[in-house]
């Protein structure tokens, strides 16, 4: 069993409630907009991360991380990617994949709203862990944990604070 901690739209900033949230967790995942490379040196002092990069990051951040991460995480396939749309309105930029490989688990972030979808039609979960940082249009920053055994996603939670 992996559990997992989930943020994504940092722009920079993370704090210790983060920590707090995620300090049970194996791995944290970053579903872009790191904004400084110091915040993947933090979460990298506290846990194993997996990052990618999203539409305001710098050449500094893209080159420690990639546009997308296509892995296994114990039996579900897993793909994170920035700008990656939602269920029923998936951005052209990953639009065919989805319907010919379609992962277990499709993490995106950009949006700044939180998510959880499952995805009948290609049967896989969406999830958007919203957005942490302190920039954007949103009123309550949040992230996500869960918990991976074999095929199963589960015990989901949500922190959120108010900007």
């Amino acid at each position: 069993m992996k559990k997992i901690g989930l943020v994504s739209d940092t722009h920079g900033h993370i704090d210790d409630k983060l920590f707090d949230f995620f300090k049970d967790c194996d791995e944290i995942w970053h579903a872009g907009d790191i904004g400084t490379s110091n915040v993947i040196d933090i979460l990298e002092a506290h846990k194993p991360v997996r990052a990618v990069f999203g539409n305001i990051d710098g050449t500094d951040i893209r080159m420690r991380t990639q546009e997308h991460a296509r892995f296994m995480c114990e039996g579900v396939s897993v793909w994170i990617t920035h700008i990656g749309g939602y269920p029923g309105n998936y951005d052209v930029r990953v639009r065919n994949t989805i319907r010919s490989t379609p992962p277990d688990l499709f993490i995106s972030g950009h949006s700044h709203i939180l998510k959880v979808m499952p995805d009948k039609k290609h049967n896989l979960l969406h999830i958007n862990p919203g957005a942490y940082g302190k920039s954007g249009f949103h009123h309550v920053r949040t992230a996500l944990r869960f918990k991976i055994e074999g095929k199963n996603i589960f015990d989901l939670e949500i922190l959120e604070i108010d900007r």
